[in-house]
C-alpha cells in the first residue's frame, strides 16, 4: 500500500499543475508538490485534514472555494466543477477545476480531484486581448480623426472654400474611409481564418490585370517608385479576386511603408517542376530585409517589424489567404538587399478540404 501511495505521489509531483485529492469523507489523501507550494503548506502535514481547510482559496468577495462549490453535495449526475479563477492566500490568481467521482449514481461521492494551475497564461491572454483592443483603437482613430476634421472644416467653411479645396478634402475623406473599410475587413478575415469560417469565391482570373490595378492605385498615393514586371504567356489563376487584391495590396504597401528604394513587383508563370501550374507574384524592396530567424514569426498576429505603425495583421492575413487558395508564401533576400516575398497562385482550384 505504501509503495502504491508513493507511486501516486510521484506521479502527481511530476504534473505541471497542482493536484489535491479528497476521499469519501472529505479528507485529503494526496497533495502534490506543486499544489503544496501554491497553497503555502507542507504536503505531509495536509494528509487526513479536511479538504475545505487545505484548499485555502477565496474569490475577490472573500468566499471560499469549498463552500461555494460544495463538491460533495448537489445532484448525483454532477461530475465536475468547471474551471474558475480563485486567489491563493498570498493573493496570486490561480485557475481551479475539479472532477467528482462516484461508484454509481445512487452512491455518494468517493473521490474529489482538484487541479490548480497558475493564472499567468490567462493573464498573458488578457494582455494580448488588451493589446488587440489598443492596436485596433489606434488604427481606427487615425483615419477617423482625418474624416472628422475635414468634414467639420467643410461644414464650417463651405462658402469660403474653393471648389479645388473642397475636392481635395473630400478626396482625403474618401481615402480615409477606404482605409477604415479595409481595416475592418482585415479584422473580420482574421476572425474567419481563426475559426475556419473563411469563405472564398474563386474563379479564373487574370493576375496581370489585377496586379496592374493594384500597382497603379498604390503608386498614386506615394512618391516611391513602384516597378511592375509582367511575364509572357501567363495562365489564368483560380482565385477570389477580392482576396487576391487584398494580399498583393498588403505586400506592395508594406514594401512602400517599411522598405527603401524601389518596390519591384514581378508577375510570371510558375515553371520548373513545380507542384502545380499557376502564377508566381514577387514583391521586393531595397530596405534592410527580414532576418532568417524572424521569417516564420512575421506570419503571426500582431507582429511588427518596424517603427512605422500598422495593425500587425498584414502578413498573418497574407499567409492565411494564400494558403486558403492552395498557394504558398515564402520570404527570401532580394538581390539588392531588402526583403522579397514570393507567392504562388494555382491555375486550378486547390483549396484545402
Amino acid at each position: 500500500m505504501d509503495s502504491q501511495r508513493d507511486g501516486a505521489q510521484a506521479l502527481a509531483d511530476a504534473l505541471p499543475d497542482g493536484v489535491v485529492l479528497g476521499d469519501a469523507e472529505g479528507r485529503v489523501t494526496l497533495v502534490s508538490s506543486v499544489a503544496a507550494a501554491m497553497l503555502g503548506v507542507r504536503a505531509a502535514d495536509c494528509l487526513g485534514r479536511p479538504l475545505a481547510d487545505v484548499l485555502a482559496l477565496q474569490d475577490r468577495e472573500g468566499q471560499a472555494w469549498f463552500r461555494s462549490n460544495r463538491p460533495y453535495a448537489g445532484l448525483a449526475t454532477r461530475t465536475a466543477v468547471p474551471e474558475q479563477s480563485w486567489l491563493l492566500p498570498d493573493g496570486t490568481e490561480v485557475l481551479v477545476s475539479a472532477r467528482i467521482h462516484r461508484p454509481a449514481l445512487d452512491q455518494p461521492v468517493s473521490l474529489v480531484a482538484v487541479a490548480i494551475r497558475s493564472g499567468r497564461g490567462r493573464a498573458r491572454l488578457d494582455r494580448e486581448r488588451s493589446d488587440l483592443v489598443a492596436t485596433v483603437a489606434h488604427e481606427l482613430r487615425s483615419p477617423l480623426t482625418g474624416v472628422k476634421g475635414f468634414v467639420q472644416a467643410l461644414l464650417n467653411r463651405w462658402d469660403k472654400l474653393s471648389d479645388d479645396q473642397k475636392k481635395l478634402m473630400l478626396t482625403t475623406v474618401s481615402a480615409d474611409a477606404d482605409r477604415l473599410s479595409r481595416l475592418i475587413a482585415e479584422l473580420l478575415d482574421v476572425a474567419r481564418i481563426d475559426t475556419g469560417r473563411l469563405q472564398l469565391y474563386p474563379r479564373p482570373s487574370d493576375a496581370a490585370v489585377l496586379v496592374r490595378r493594384i500597382v497603379e492605385s498604390v503608386q498614386a498615393s506615394t512618391s516611391r517608385r513602384i516597378e511592375l514586371v509582367v511575364g509572357e504567356a501567363l495562365p489564368h489563376v483560380s482565385v477570389d479576386p477580392d482576396k487576391f487584391s487584398q494580399v498583393v495590396t498588403n505586400l506592395v504597401e508594406n514594401g512602400v511603408r517599411h522598405g527603401e528604394g524601389t518596390v519591384r513587383v514581378v508577375v510570371e508563370p510558375i515553371v520548373g517542376g513545380a507542384e502545380f501550374d499557376g502564377v508566381r507574384t514577387t514583391v521586393e524592396d531595397e530596405g534592410e530585409g527580414i532576418p532568417v530567424e524572424l521569417r516564420q514569426r512575421v506570419f503571426t498576429k500582431f507582429w511588427k517589424g518596424g517603427a512605422r505603425g500598422g495593425s500587425g495583421l498584414g502578413l498573418y492575413l497574407v499567409n492565411g489567404l494564400v494558403r486558403a487558395h492552395g498557394g504558398t508564401v515564402t520570404i527570401e533576400d532580394a538581390h539588392g538587399g531588402g526583403a522579397r516575398v514570393v507567392l504562388t497562385w494555382p491555375s486550378e482550384d486547390r483549396r484545402p478540404e
